[in-house]
Protein backbone atom coordinates (compact mmCIF):
# COMPACT_ATOMS: atom_id res chain seq x y z
CA UNK A 1 0.00 0.00 0.00
CA UNK A 2 1.50 3.34 -0.96
CA UNK A 3 0.95 6.94 -2.01
CA UNK A 4 1.88 8.55 -5.32
CA UNK A 5 4.94 10.81 -4.88
CA UNK A 6 3.29 14.04 -5.95
CA UNK A 7 0.14 13.69 -7.98
CA UNK A 8 -3.20 13.34 -6.27
CA UNK A 9 -1.90 11.15 -3.47
CA UNK A 10 -4.36 8.41 -4.47
CA UNK A 11 -4.19 5.41 -2.16
CA UNK A 12 -2.89 2.51 -4.25
CA UNK A 13 -2.94 -1.16 -3.27
CA UNK A 14 -0.20 -3.21 -4.86
CA UNK A 15 -1.36 -6.71 -5.78
CA UNK A 16 0.67 -8.92 -8.07
CA UNK A 17 -2.51 -10.68 -9.15
CA UNK A 18 -3.90 -7.54 -10.76
CA UNK A 19 -3.81 -7.41 -14.52
CA UNK A 20 -1.49 -5.07 -16.39
CA UNK A 21 -4.30 -2.72 -17.42
CA UNK A 22 -5.76 -2.51 -13.93
CA UNK A 23 -2.33 -1.88 -12.40
CA UNK A 24 -1.54 0.81 -14.95
CA UNK A 25 -4.83 2.58 -14.25
CA UNK A 26 -4.30 2.50 -10.49
CA UNK A 27 -0.80 3.93 -10.81
CA UNK A 28 -1.52 6.62 -13.38
CA UNK A 29 -5.23 7.38 -12.94
CA UNK A 30 -4.52 10.73 -11.29
CA UNK A 31 -2.34 11.95 -14.15
CA UNK A 32 -4.74 10.61 -16.79
CA UNK A 33 -7.80 12.18 -15.16
CA UNK A 34 -5.98 15.47 -14.72
CA UNK A 35 -4.97 15.47 -18.39
CA UNK A 36 -8.58 14.75 -19.36
CA UNK A 37 -9.74 17.63 -17.17
CA UNK A 38 -7.18 19.98 -18.71
CA UNK A 39 -8.13 18.84 -22.23
CA UNK A 40 -11.85 19.34 -21.68
CA UNK A 41 -11.20 22.68 -19.99
CA UNK A 42 -9.04 23.74 -22.92
CA UNK A 43 -11.83 22.94 -25.36
CA UNK A 44 -14.18 25.15 -23.38
CA UNK A 45 -11.57 27.92 -23.35
CA UNK A 46 -11.01 27.73 -27.11
CA UNK A 47 -14.55 27.20 -28.39
CA UNK A 48 -16.65 28.83 -25.65
CA UNK A 49 -14.53 31.70 -24.25
CA UNK A 50 -17.62 33.62 -23.11
CA UNK A 51 -18.69 30.67 -20.97
CA UNK A 52 -15.43 30.21 -19.02
CA UNK A 53 -16.23 33.07 -16.64
CA UNK A 54 -18.86 30.76 -15.15
CA UNK A 55 -16.31 27.99 -14.70
CA UNK A 56 -13.78 30.07 -12.77
CA UNK A 57 -15.76 29.83 -9.47
CA UNK A 58 -15.44 26.03 -9.71
CA UNK A 59 -11.67 26.37 -9.85
CA UNK A 60 -11.68 28.94 -7.05
CA UNK A 61 -13.72 26.64 -4.80
CA UNK A 62 -11.23 23.81 -5.35
CA UNK A 63 -8.26 26.09 -4.59
CA UNK A 64 -9.89 27.44 -1.43
CA UNK A 65 -10.58 23.93 -0.16
CA UNK A 66 -6.98 23.00 -0.92
CA UNK A 67 -5.63 26.05 0.92
CA UNK A 68 -7.65 25.56 4.10
CA UNK A 69 -6.74 21.85 4.22
CA UNK A 70 -3.01 22.08 3.59
CA UNK A 71 -2.35 24.64 6.34
CA UNK A 72 -3.55 22.52 9.32
CA UNK A 73 -2.02 19.43 7.68
CA UNK A 74 1.39 21.11 7.76
CA UNK A 75 1.01 21.85 11.48
CA UNK A 76 -0.06 18.32 12.41
CA UNK A 77 2.50 16.63 10.12
CA UNK A 78 5.51 18.62 11.30
CA UNK A 79 4.60 18.43 14.99
CA UNK A 80 3.96 14.68 14.82
CA UNK A 81 7.24 14.08 12.98
CA UNK A 82 9.37 16.10 15.41
CA UNK A 83 7.66 14.75 18.53
CA UNK A 84 8.08 11.16 17.32
CA UNK A 85 11.86 11.28 16.77
CA UNK A 86 13.66 8.72 18.91
CA UNK A 87 17.27 8.91 20.00
CA UNK A 88 19.43 6.38 18.13
CA UNK A 89 22.96 7.04 19.26
CA UNK A 90 24.24 3.78 17.76
CA UNK A 91 23.27 5.10 14.34
CA UNK A 92 24.62 8.57 14.94
CA UNK A 93 27.46 8.45 12.43
CA UNK A 94 25.31 6.94 9.69
CA UNK A 95 22.51 9.43 10.32
CA UNK A 96 24.90 12.40 10.33
CA UNK A 97 26.64 11.36 7.11
CA UNK A 98 23.31 10.52 5.52
CA UNK A 99 21.82 13.94 6.39
CA UNK A 100 24.82 15.74 4.90
CA UNK A 101 24.63 13.56 1.77
CA UNK A 102 20.90 14.20 1.35
CA UNK A 103 21.36 17.94 1.74
CA UNK A 104 24.25 18.01 -0.73
CA UNK A 105 22.33 16.04 -3.35
CA UNK A 106 19.27 18.29 -3.03
CA UNK A 107 21.29 21.50 -3.30
CA UNK A 108 23.31 20.17 -6.25
CA UNK A 109 20.20 19.13 -8.18
CA UNK A 110 18.49 22.45 -7.46
CA UNK A 111 21.56 24.42 -8.51
CA UNK A 112 21.82 22.40 -11.71
CA UNK A 113 18.18 23.20 -12.49
CA UNK A 114 18.77 26.92 -11.86
CA UNK A 115 21.59 26.83 -14.41
CA UNK A 116 19.33 25.07 -16.91
CA UNK A 117 16.48 27.60 -16.62
CA UNK A 118 19.01 30.41 -16.90
CA UNK A 119 20.37 29.17 -20.24
CA UNK A 120 17.00 27.95 -21.54
CA UNK A 121 14.47 30.58 -20.44
CA UNK A 122 10.71 30.43 -20.94
CA UNK A 123 8.85 33.36 -22.41
CA UNK A 124 5.62 34.45 -20.72
CA UNK A 125 2.45 35.07 -22.74
CA UNK A 126 2.17 38.83 -23.14
CA UNK A 127 -1.14 39.40 -21.38
CA UNK A 128 -0.84 36.91 -18.54
CA UNK A 129 1.52 38.87 -16.29
CA UNK A 130 -0.77 41.90 -16.09
CA UNK A 131 -3.77 39.74 -15.23
CA UNK A 132 -1.98 38.07 -12.34
CA UNK A 133 -0.20 41.09 -10.86
CA UNK A 134 -2.92 43.70 -10.97
CA UNK A 135 -3.97 43.05 -7.36
CA UNK A 136 -0.50 42.66 -5.83
CA UNK A 137 0.38 44.81 -2.86
CA UNK A 138 3.66 46.66 -2.54
CA UNK A 139 6.44 44.70 -0.93
CA UNK A 140 7.50 45.56 2.61
CA UNK A 141 11.06 46.56 3.42
CA UNK A 142 13.63 43.82 4.02
CA UNK A 143 13.52 44.09 7.84
CA UNK A 144 9.75 43.65 7.94
CA UNK A 145 10.05 40.75 5.50
CA UNK A 146 12.59 38.94 7.69
CA UNK A 147 10.41 39.37 10.79
CA UNK A 148 7.32 38.30 8.85
CA UNK A 149 9.02 35.17 7.54
CA UNK A 150 9.49 33.67 11.01
CA UNK A 151 6.87 35.22 13.32
CA UNK A 152 3.40 36.76 13.42
CA UNK A 153 1.81 39.23 15.80
CA UNK A 154 -1.26 37.15 16.64
CA UNK A 155 -1.78 33.40 17.08
CA UNK A 156 -4.60 33.17 14.56
CA UNK A 157 -2.33 34.66 11.89
CA UNK A 158 -0.24 31.47 12.00
CA UNK A 159 -2.91 29.63 10.05
CA UNK A 160 -2.94 32.00 7.11
CA UNK A 161 -1.31 30.78 3.90
CA UNK A 162 0.56 34.10 3.82
CA UNK A 163 2.50 33.08 6.96
CA UNK A 164 3.56 29.56 6.06
CA UNK A 165 7.16 29.86 7.23
CA UNK A 166 6.08 31.21 10.61
CA UNK A 167 3.77 28.19 10.96
CA UNK A 168 6.70 25.85 10.24
CA UNK A 169 8.84 27.48 12.93
CA UNK A 170 5.96 27.27 15.42
CA UNK A 171 5.31 23.61 14.51
CA UNK A 172 8.96 22.67 15.07
CA UNK A 173 8.92 24.33 18.48
CA UNK A 174 5.68 22.59 19.48
CA UNK A 175 7.13 19.23 18.43
CA UNK A 176 10.26 19.80 20.51
CA UNK A 177 8.12 20.87 23.47
CA UNK A 178 6.09 17.65 23.28
CA UNK A 179 9.29 15.61 23.42
CA UNK A 180 10.46 17.54 26.48
CA UNK A 181 7.08 17.03 28.20
CA UNK A 182 7.55 13.28 28.47
CA UNK A 183 4.56 11.29 29.71
CA UNK A 184 2.59 14.44 30.51
CA UNK A 185 2.63 15.35 26.84
CA UNK A 186 1.42 11.95 25.59
CA UNK A 187 -2.24 12.96 25.44
CA UNK A 188 -1.46 16.01 23.32
CA UNK A 189 0.85 13.94 21.11
CA UNK A 190 -1.95 11.42 20.50
CA UNK A 191 -4.22 14.30 19.51
CA UNK A 192 -1.58 15.51 17.05
CA UNK A 193 -1.14 12.03 15.56
CA UNK A 194 -4.88 11.63 15.19
CA UNK A 195 -5.25 15.09 13.66
CA UNK A 196 -2.45 14.35 11.22
CA UNK A 197 -4.21 11.22 9.94
CA UNK A 198 -7.58 13.00 9.66
CA UNK A 199 -6.11 15.90 7.67
CA UNK A 200 -4.21 13.53 5.35
CA UNK A 201 -7.45 11.74 4.53
CA UNK A 202 -9.25 15.05 4.02
CA UNK A 203 -6.58 16.19 1.56
CA UNK A 204 -6.82 12.93 -0.37
CA UNK A 205 -10.58 13.39 -0.54
CA UNK A 206 -10.32 16.95 -1.85
CA UNK A 207 -7.69 15.99 -4.42
CA UNK A 208 -10.20 13.64 -6.06
CA UNK A 209 -11.80 16.81 -7.40
CA UNK A 210 -8.51 18.06 -8.89
CA UNK A 211 -9.38 17.15 -12.51
CA UNK A 212 -12.60 19.18 -12.26
CA UNK A 213 -11.19 22.11 -10.29
CA UNK A 214 -7.98 22.49 -12.26
CA UNK A 215 -9.77 21.77 -15.52
CA UNK A 216 -12.19 24.62 -14.82
CA UNK A 217 -9.33 26.94 -13.94
CA UNK A 218 -7.43 25.95 -17.08
CA UNK A 219 -10.53 26.68 -19.15
CA UNK A 220 -10.58 30.18 -17.70
CA UNK A 221 -6.90 30.69 -18.44
CA UNK A 222 -7.21 29.52 -22.04
CA UNK A 223 -10.35 31.57 -22.54
CA UNK A 224 -8.83 34.79 -21.21
CA UNK A 225 -5.19 34.38 -22.25
CA UNK A 226 -5.50 32.30 -25.40
CA UNK A 227 -4.09 29.06 -26.84
CA UNK A 228 -0.56 30.49 -26.50
CA UNK A 229 -0.79 29.16 -22.94
CA UNK A 230 -0.12 25.63 -24.28
CA UNK A 231 3.29 26.68 -25.54
CA UNK A 232 4.10 28.26 -22.19
CA UNK A 233 3.38 25.01 -20.31
CA UNK A 234 5.16 22.83 -22.87
CA UNK A 235 8.52 24.59 -22.45
CA UNK A 236 9.00 24.10 -18.67
CA UNK A 237 7.71 20.53 -18.94
CA UNK A 238 10.18 19.79 -21.72
CA UNK A 239 12.94 21.50 -19.76
CA UNK A 240 12.21 19.35 -16.71
CA UNK A 241 12.35 16.08 -18.61
CA UNK A 242 15.54 17.09 -20.42
CA UNK A 243 17.19 18.36 -17.22
CA UNK A 244 16.09 15.30 -15.25
CA UNK A 245 17.43 12.92 -17.88
CA UNK A 246 20.77 14.74 -18.01
CA UNK A 247 20.96 14.73 -14.21
CA UNK A 248 20.25 11.00 -14.10
CA UNK A 249 22.91 10.12 -16.68
CA UNK A 250 25.71 12.51 -15.71
CA UNK A 251 25.32 13.24 -11.99
CA UNK A 252 24.25 9.76 -10.91
CA UNK A 253 27.21 8.35 -12.84
CA UNK A 254 29.46 10.91 -11.11
CA UNK A 255 28.16 9.91 -7.67
CA UNK A 256 28.80 6.25 -8.50
CA UNK A 257 32.32 7.15 -9.67
CA UNK A 258 33.00 8.95 -6.38
CA UNK A 259 31.90 5.79 -4.59
CA UNK A 260 34.09 3.22 -6.34
CA UNK A 261 35.44 4.91 -9.48
CA UNK A 262 34.86 2.88 -12.67
CA UNK A 263 33.63 -0.19 -10.80
CA UNK A 264 30.98 1.90 -9.10
CA UNK A 265 29.72 3.31 -12.41
CA UNK A 266 29.57 -0.17 -13.93
CA UNK A 267 27.71 -1.60 -10.93
CA UNK A 268 25.25 1.29 -10.95
CA UNK A 269 24.29 0.94 -14.60
CA UNK A 270 24.06 -2.85 -14.34
CA UNK A 271 21.65 -2.76 -11.40
CA UNK A 272 19.72 0.51 -11.86
CA UNK A 273 17.36 -0.71 -14.59
CA UNK A 274 15.00 -2.61 -12.29
CA UNK A 275 14.42 0.20 -9.75
CA UNK A 276 14.07 2.67 -12.63
CA UNK A 277 11.44 0.54 -14.34
CA UNK A 278 9.65 -0.03 -11.04
CA UNK A 279 9.55 3.70 -10.32
CA UNK A 280 8.10 4.44 -13.76
CA UNK A 281 5.49 1.68 -13.56
CA UNK A 282 4.31 2.43 -10.01
CA UNK A 283 4.89 6.19 -9.86
CA UNK A 284 5.74 5.76 -6.16
CA UNK A 285 9.05 5.93 -4.29
CA UNK A 286 7.60 3.83 -1.49
CA UNK A 287 6.64 1.02 -3.83
CA UNK A 288 10.12 1.16 -5.37
CA UNK A 289 11.91 1.09 -2.00
CA UNK A 290 12.23 -2.73 -1.60
CA UNK A 291 13.63 -3.05 -5.13
CA UNK A 292 16.00 -0.14 -4.49
CA UNK A 293 17.33 -1.75 -1.31
CA UNK A 294 18.02 -5.06 -3.05
CA UNK A 295 19.65 -3.29 -6.00
CA UNK A 296 21.91 -1.31 -3.66
CA UNK A 297 23.01 -4.51 -1.94
CA UNK A 298 23.81 -6.14 -5.30
CA UNK A 299 25.87 -3.06 -6.22
CA UNK A 300 27.95 -3.61 -3.09
CA UNK A 301 26.39 -1.29 -0.51
CA UNK A 302 26.46 -2.91 2.96
CA UNK A 303 23.02 -4.09 4.07
CA UNK A 304 23.39 -2.20 7.36
CA UNK A 305 23.61 1.08 5.42
CA UNK A 306 21.15 0.30 2.63
CA UNK A 307 18.49 -0.75 5.15
CA UNK A 308 18.79 2.59 6.94
CA UNK A 309 19.56 5.16 4.24
CA UNK A 310 17.07 4.11 1.55
CA UNK A 311 13.94 3.85 3.75
CA UNK A 312 14.68 7.21 5.36
CA UNK A 313 15.61 8.71 2.00
CA UNK A 314 12.28 7.58 0.56
CA UNK A 315 10.66 10.15 2.83
CA UNK A 316 13.16 12.98 3.15
CA UNK A 317 15.48 12.82 0.11
CA UNK A 318 14.01 13.69 -3.28
CA UNK A 319 16.24 14.80 -6.15
CA UNK A 320 13.34 14.86 -8.60
CA UNK A 321 11.23 17.01 -6.29
CA UNK A 322 14.19 19.36 -5.90
CA UNK A 323 14.40 19.95 -9.65
CA UNK A 324 10.63 20.32 -10.02
CA UNK A 325 10.54 22.81 -7.14
CA UNK A 326 12.94 25.11 -8.96
CA UNK A 327 10.99 24.72 -12.21
CA UNK A 328 7.73 25.62 -10.47
CA UNK A 329 9.15 28.67 -8.71
CA UNK A 330 10.69 29.82 -11.99
CA UNK A 331 7.36 29.38 -13.79
CA UNK A 332 5.57 31.37 -11.08
CA UNK A 333 8.06 34.21 -11.51
CA UNK A 334 7.66 34.10 -15.29
CA UNK A 335 3.89 34.30 -14.95
CA UNK A 336 4.27 37.37 -12.75
CA UNK A 337 6.97 39.01 -14.85
CA UNK A 338 9.43 38.98 -11.94
CA UNK A 339 13.19 38.43 -12.07
CA UNK A 340 13.88 34.95 -10.70
CA UNK A 341 17.65 35.39 -10.85
CA UNK A 342 18.02 38.09 -8.21
CA UNK A 343 20.37 36.72 -5.51
CA UNK A 344 17.80 36.91 -2.70
CA UNK A 345 15.18 35.16 -4.82
CA UNK A 346 17.62 32.35 -5.63
CA UNK A 347 18.55 31.90 -1.97
CA UNK A 348 14.92 31.70 -0.94
CA UNK A 349 14.23 29.28 -3.81
CA UNK A 350 16.96 26.96 -2.53
CA UNK A 351 15.51 27.17 0.99
CA UNK A 352 12.02 26.30 -0.24
CA UNK A 353 13.45 23.46 -2.30
CA UNK A 354 15.30 21.93 0.66
CA UNK A 355 12.11 22.05 2.72
CA UNK A 356 9.89 20.62 -0.02
CA UNK A 357 12.38 17.86 -0.84
CA UNK A 358 13.04 16.90 2.77
CA UNK A 359 10.47 17.95 5.36
CA UNK A 360 7.38 17.86 3.14
CA UNK A 361 8.45 14.69 1.38
CA UNK A 362 6.66 12.37 3.79
CA UNK A 363 3.33 14.20 3.55
CA UNK A 364 0.79 13.05 0.94
CA UNK A 365 0.64 15.71 -1.75
CA UNK A 366 3.59 17.36 0.00
CA UNK A 367 4.43 19.18 -3.20
CA UNK A 368 1.38 21.36 -2.68
CA UNK A 369 2.86 22.51 0.61
CA UNK A 370 5.70 23.92 -1.48
CA UNK A 371 3.14 26.04 -3.32
CA UNK A 372 1.83 27.39 0.00
CA UNK A 373 5.34 28.17 1.17
CA UNK A 374 6.08 29.88 -2.14
CA UNK A 375 3.01 32.10 -1.71
CA UNK A 376 4.12 33.01 1.81
CA UNK A 377 7.79 33.72 1.13
CA UNK A 378 7.43 35.57 -2.16
CA UNK A 379 4.00 37.10 -1.46
CA UNK A 380 2.63 35.92 -4.79
CA UNK A 381 -1.07 35.72 -5.73
CA UNK A 382 -2.77 32.31 -5.37
CA UNK A 383 -3.86 32.47 -9.03
CA UNK A 384 -0.40 31.16 -9.91
CA UNK A 385 -0.90 27.93 -7.92
CA UNK A 386 -2.89 25.95 -10.55
CA UNK A 387 -0.10 26.40 -13.09
CA UNK A 388 2.58 24.97 -10.81
CA UNK A 389 0.28 22.18 -9.58
CA UNK A 390 -0.29 21.08 -13.17
CA UNK A 391 3.43 21.11 -13.92
CA UNK A 392 4.25 19.24 -10.71
CA UNK A 393 1.72 16.54 -11.51
CA UNK A 394 2.85 15.98 -15.09
CA UNK A 395 6.54 15.59 -14.16
CA UNK A 396 5.77 12.97 -11.51
CA UNK A 397 6.97 9.85 -13.42
CA UNK A 398 10.52 11.14 -13.95
CA UNK A 399 10.54 12.76 -10.50
CA UNK A 400 9.79 9.35 -8.99
CA UNK A 401 12.73 7.82 -10.86
CA UNK A 402 15.13 10.52 -9.67
CA UNK A 403 13.80 10.29 -6.11
CA UNK A 404 14.03 6.50 -5.89
CA UNK A 405 17.30 5.87 -7.70
CA UNK A 406 18.84 8.89 -5.98
CA UNK A 407 18.46 7.08 -2.66
CA UNK A 408 20.61 4.24 -3.97
CA UNK A 409 23.35 6.72 -4.87
CA UNK A 410 23.04 8.31 -1.43
CA UNK A 411 23.57 4.92 0.22
CA UNK A 412 26.71 4.49 -1.90
CA UNK A 413 28.19 7.79 -0.72
CA UNK A 414 27.34 7.05 2.91
CA UNK A 415 29.02 3.64 2.67
CA UNK A 416 32.17 5.31 1.34
CA UNK A 417 32.56 7.40 4.50
CA UNK A 418 31.03 5.08 7.10
CA UNK A 419 32.54 1.63 7.42
CA UNK A 420 30.19 -0.88 9.06
CA UNK A 421 29.92 -4.62 9.28
CA UNK A 422 26.57 -4.99 10.96
CA UNK A 423 24.17 -2.99 13.14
Amino acid sequence: MFLCDFCGGELIIFDQNLGMNSSFWKNYSNIILLLIGIFVGSLFGIFAPDFVIYLKPVGDIFLNLLFVTVIPLVFFAIVSAISGIEQQNQLGKIIGTMALTFLSFIVISATFCIIMVYFFPTETPKNISEALTENLQNKANINDQIVGFFTVREFYNLFSRQNMLALLVFSFLVGISIRKSGEKGKAFQNFILSGNEVMKQLLLLIMKAAPIGLGAYFAYQVGTIGPQLFGFYAKPLGLYYISGTIYFIIFFSLYAFIWKSGKGVKAFWQESLLPTATAISTCSSLATMPVAIESAKRMGVPAAIANVVIPIGTTIHKNGSSISSIIKIYVAFQLLGWNFFEPMNLIMALGITVFVSAVAGGIPNGGYIGEMLMISVYKIPPDVVPAVIIIGTLVDPLATVLNSVGNILASMIVSKFVKVENL
